[in-house]
This record gives C-alpha cells, sequence and structure tokens, in this order.
C-alpha cells in the first residue's frame, strides 16, 4: 500500500509541474531574454525553498536533526530546510508535490543513506537534484536478524562528527569560496559533539552494570547503547511500522522482570501503548519519551540535535537510576 500511495504521489508531482510548465511558456520565454533564474529564486508559490531573499543557496534536507546538524555548518552562508516536519514519520514519509518543487528550487539535497528514508531514491530521481549522503564513512550495525544496517548512526555524537567533516566537504565543492568557514564550523561543532560525548559517558558511568539495560519502543538506540555499554531490549528491532506480535511483547516483559529494570522508554514518534502493557505486567517505571527521527518544535523539549542527545542521554540516566524526570514522563 505504501508503494502505491508513493508512486501516486510522484505522478501527481509530475502532472503539477508539468501543467505549471505548460502554463509559464511565455514567462520562461521572458526570463531566457533576461538570463536564466538561478535555483534559489521564486518559480512557482509552491516552492518556498526558492524564495529567497537573501540570495543564499539553499540546501534540504530529508528530516530535522539532519537540517540543524548542517546549518550549524553551513552558518550564515546557506539558507537550509528540512523537507519534513517536526513531528514526522521520516521512514516512510509520502513526498508531496509541494515538496518536489522545493527540492527542485535547491542547490543540493542531504540525505542520511543506510535505507533510513525509503522514499529517497524515487523522490530524488524525479527531483534531479544532487545529494549527498551524510552518513559516509559511518561503520554500520547490523539490525538483529537481518542483513541490514540500523540506519540511526546519528544517536552517536561520535558518528555525527563524521557528518559534520562530510557536509563540510559538500558545501565547499558547493560553495568554495566561503570553504574556509565550512571547514572552521565542522570543527567547532566536532568539539561540542566531543563534549556531548564526555556528558553522556560521565552521566552513565555510575549505573552498575546490571542496571545497564535500555529497554525501548525501537532499537532505534544501537550506536548510541554502544557508546554507553548499554545492553538493548526493545520491542521492535528498528521501526515500528507493523503490529507489535505477543511474543515481541513478552519477550522484553521477560527481559525487564530478568534484569530488574528500572524504566522503560518509548520515542516520540511512537505509540507507546504496547510499552504500557510491559509497564502493567512488569511494575517497572516510564522513563520517560526519547527523540530520536525528529528535533521538537523551537518551544519543546530538543530543538536542536545537541538538546535531543543531551535529553536523551539524561533521560536514560535518570529513568535507569530509579529517579525518573517528571517531565520527559509526560510528554507525547
Amino acid at each position: 500500500m505504501k508503494q502505491k500511495l508513493l508512486f501516486t504521489t510522484f505522478a501527481t508531482c509530475a502532472l503539477a509541474l508539468g501543467a505549471c510548465s505548460a502554463g509559464n511558456n511565455s514567462a520562461n520565454s521572458q526570463n531566457d531574454s533576461q538570463g536564466a533564474k538561478t535555483p534559489t529564486q521564486s518559480t512557482t508559490s509552491e516552492n518556498p525553498s526558492a524564495t529567497n531573499p537573501e540570495g543564499k543557496p539553499v540546501v534540504l534536507t530529508t528530516f530535522t536533526v539532519l537540517a540543524d546538524i548542517s546549518q550549524n555548518i553551513a552558518g550564515d552562508h546557506l539558507k537550509v530546510e528540512s523537507i519534513t516536519k517536526p513531528g514526522a514519520e521520516i521512514h516512510d514519509y509520502e513526498p508531496t508535490p509541494g515538496d518536489l518543487a522545493r527540492a527542485q528550487g535547491a542547490k543540493l539535497i542531504i540525505d542520511h543513506g543506510m535505507g533510513l528514508e525509503t522514499w529517497f531514491e524515487k523522490f530524488i530521481h524525479n527531483a534531479k537534484v544532487p545529494h549527498v549522503v551524510v552518513s559516509e564513512g559511518v561503520t554500520p550495525i547490523p539490525i538483529e536478524g537481518s542483513e541490514h544496517a540500523n540506519p540511526h548512526t546519528w544517536m552517536s555524537p561520535t558518528n555525527v562528527q563524521k557528518y559534520a567533516d562530510n557536509l563540510a566537504k559538500a558545501f565547499s565543492e558547493l560553495d568554495p569560496a566561503h570553504a574556509a568557514d565550512y571547514r572552521k564550523n565542522a570543527e567547532k561543532y566536532k568539539a561540542e559533539l566531543g563534549e556531548i560525548k564526555k556528558e553522556l559517558d560521565d552521566s552513565l558511568a555510575k549505573l552498575p552494570e546490571n542496571e545497564r539495560v535500555l529497554s525501548t519502543c525501537e532499537g532505534a538506540f544501537s550506536y548510541l547503547a554502544k557508546d554507553a555499554g548499554l545492553k538493548e531490549n526493545y520491542l521492535w528491532p528498528v521501526n515500528s511500522e507493523s503490529e507489535v506480535t505477543a511474543q515481541q511483547i513478552a519477550k522484553v516483559i521477560n527481559n525487564v522482570k530478568q534484569d530488574q529494570v528500572k524504566a522503560v522508554f518509548c520515542e516520540s514518534t511512537v505509540n507507546r501503548k504496547a510499552m504500557d502493557q510491559v509497564i502493567s505486567a512488569t511494575g517497572t517505571q516510564y522513563g520517560g519519551t526519547l527523540f530520536v527521527d525528529s528535533l521538537s518544535a523551537k518551544d519543546g523539549p530538543v530543538p536542536t540535535y545537541l538538546d535531543l542527545i543531551r535529553y536523551d542521554s539524561k533521560t536514560i540516566a535518570d529513568g535507569l537510576s530509579g529517579h525518573p524526570n517528571p517531565e520527559a514522563q509526560k510528554v507525547k
């Protein structure tokens, strides 16, 4: 069903853009006489990326986490936007005609790779815009019971240091005049990521070995768990796209009881109904809501990637120590 809907969406995109092109032939002829428009200029009302009074090159990313990381490297030289909005489900997102129009007004698109965005291959084929895979060079961790890699590599600050290098290189090729600034921004951001990694290690260092178990709805924390020396326990191996089974719930319940886990967690983009069954069956606490695939709104708890990692680290440490943060427990 997802594939059929996605195909329909792209067919609609193609028709819509074709109609716009046919309806603007005279305008295009006038533009040709005045010189070709740059991709950042407004070409359609559906193309907010092209509406760029500052004249900055536009870079699109597939989701909000990448947009924030990219903006830190871009500084003031590029206009960075996310295709998806805060809180969106990024794995099986269905692009709109407006998304395609925005992409065609961009100079570059940043995607994550590793099969994270199942919709992206067809999208970039239709957009015909250069793109860069930000996770290049990251050592993947396989999904349990699968030959595929767990794509949530940004949950390790160490991996995001490689993102910073990849972005600095891509932006320098796009805009050579500011290459030194991109490199400088990347080094500054990498230093901040190093501090975050130390904070993560310090916040979890006090936990006894038998309490270092991270029980979550999705297995999206493999890279963070590896960094922090945590054992994983989850309902879904990577993505809650299918209905949870009784066997999956029973497995997590047994592990929580066996390891005497003090708190379990769920992600902001996942319904925690199944994890509530685990809580009811074991008497453990809800440690709080964690953020992975999306940042929050600007007035939320994680408006930036650095906020996300700090928030998740503290929420996990507080929960596993038996003292969950009430504010994290309230987050939906």
